[in-house]
């Protein structure tokens, strides 16, 4: 018999499969503070969501695919008048949410926006509601969706820990699918086993490359790539519960499995089982809509704002310390071409933070990006790693996201050396971040629904039982315009 004939045994499904099933269908969530932290989570990805809504860029991709369809019990897209099939709502959804890069972060071997899978999730969630309604059933409540969300960013998070996609060139989107389409199979019914089958699925359909986030090529599709991902994890929730198969062995088939193909041949490593770390955890971009590795150096620009404003043709250089990631991910020269190279630019970010002390979504659109003295400072710009940084970067019991910034001017004297360790969205920082958090989400209300509105919507997410209690339904129809 020829060596080159495969056996056709079909495998039991590969453990990483079975341990999301297991969680996703069978863990209950035990944590105060993960649903404190979730309700938190909610608020200010809907904000972020909301102020999305005012760039032209990112509304041009929101509303049905034909125009003039009609859905029947369709999901909501806050914001907007918009009644969507929960496919396309996830993709509305989960692009406003991602647009601005001011949405939650987690950071890790892989990082990414444990956030983006709420797209899937409250499109889904009030879809069912609005369907159980008409046919005279109950509907889901908040609960339910604040549940999704601690699974979803525990299972996109806990991948994330030992598990690096970006060396491989494949984009974090890839843990959203995953995440996504497991709490979206249970929320549509699924048993166990559909769960296996339709995470098999996500993980053998096509990943997207990063392409879009670096330079050269860095581009607007890294604001709608999560968008696409939960709407992707949908759809592919959708195809299980049809009753279509799945794949058992998607991970480890050898030469055909995704470990082979796309993983460089290497199995997932874990750290810690599925419980509800990541969302006690995460990280909330509460001061600046900037990518995360340079949370704390716009933090550290905007402190020396006041001592180099008016000594801006004095400086000699500018040295930023910082981790190994950041160097990796956002260091970049030369010419910045779109308001998506810019927020991924560490540089540009720390030149905006030195020059106007502040960094808000305007300062990466053209007019603002035109005013030369901002090449000018990041062509004095110095990025120097503090190999303590890279490593407490990693280190489960503090996971820091430091940046230093110090300026040197013309006659030798400089600033202090600013240093910044743990930004305010950090958990060290809670304390501090909260009251932020809940002014950032009245703020970001503000520009979309008169102030009676807002308040209501506020009342309703500052009290946690009334809000878990609250028909998804129901809170959707208060962000509708």
């Amino acid at each position: 018999m020829s060596s080159n004939v495969e056996t056709n045994v079909r495998p039991d499904p590969d453990q990483p499969l079975v341990d999301i099933a297991n969680y996703v269908a069978n863990a209950d969530i035990n944590s105060e503070e993960a649903y404190q932290t979730a309700r938190y989570c909610l608020m200010d990805t809907l904000g972020c969501g909301l102020l999305a809504l005012r760039f032209p860029e990112c509304t041009k991709h929101l509303g049905p695919i034909a125009a003039g369809t009609v859905v029947p019990n369709g999901a909501r897209v806050p914001g907007t008048q918009f009644e969507l099939d929960p496919v396309k709502a996830a993709f509305d959804i989960g692009c406003i949410i991602r647009w601005l890069d001011y949405n939650d972060t987690w950071l890790a071997a892989e990082w990414g926006h444990p956030s983006d899978n709420m797209g899937g999730i409250l499109a889904v969630a009030d879809y069912l509601s609005r369907k159980n309604i008409a046919n005279g059933q109950q509907p889901l409540v908040m609960r339910d969706v604040l549940t999704g969300m601690i699974k979803a960013h525990e299972i996109q998070g806990c991948l994330a820990l030992e598990n690096s996609f970006n060396r491989v060139g494949l984009d974090h989107v890839v843990l959203v699918k995953v995440a996504s389409t497991a709490v979206i199979t249970k929320m549509l019914g699924g048993s166990k086993e559909q769960i296996i089958d339709a995470v098999s699925q996500a993980w053998v359909d096509g990943q997207s490359l990063r392409t879009y986030r670096h330079a050269p090529n860095t581009g607007s599709r890294k604001s709608w790539a999560a968008g696409d991902a939960t709407s992707r994890a949908v759809r592919l929730a959708m195809i299980t519960m049809s009753g279509e198969m799945g794949y058992p062995g998607v991970l480890s088939a050898p030469g055909w499995g995704f470990y082979d193909v796309l993983f460089k041949g290497k199995p997932f490593e874990f750290q810690r089982s599925y419980e509800s770390y990541v969302m006690e955890n995460v990280l909330f971009k509460i001061s600046f809509p900037a990518e995360f590795h340079a949370q704390t150096a716009v933090e550290a620009a905007v402190t020396l704002h006041p001592q180099i404003k008016d000594k801006l043709d004095q400086i000699q250089k500018i040295v930023i310390t910082t981790h190994e990631s950041a160097i990796r991910i956002i260091s970049k020269t030369g010419a910045l071409h779109n308001p998506a190279d810019r927020d991924h630019c560490l540089q540009y970010m720390a030149a905006i933070g030195l020059l106007f002390g502040e960094l808000r979504a305007e300062h990466y659109e053209d007019d603002i990006a035109a005013d030369p003295r901002i090449d000018q400072l990041r062509n004095c710009m110095e990025i120097v790693e503090d190999k303590r940084y890279s490593q407490e970067y990693h280190e489960p019991d503090k996971r820091s996201i430091a940046n230093a910034i110090q300026v040197f001017f013309n006659d030798g004297s400089s600033t202090d050396k600013i240093e910044v360790e743990y930004p305010i969205g950090h958990r060290r920082r809670r304390a501090d971040g909260i009251p932020l958090l809940k002014d950032k989400f009245k703020n970001n209300l503000s520009t979309r629904f008169p102030a009676s509105r807002v308040q209501e919507i506020i009342d309703l997410c500052a009290d946690q039982k009334q809000l878990e209690q609250t028909p998804v339904h129901e809170f959707m129809n208060l962000l509708v315009i």
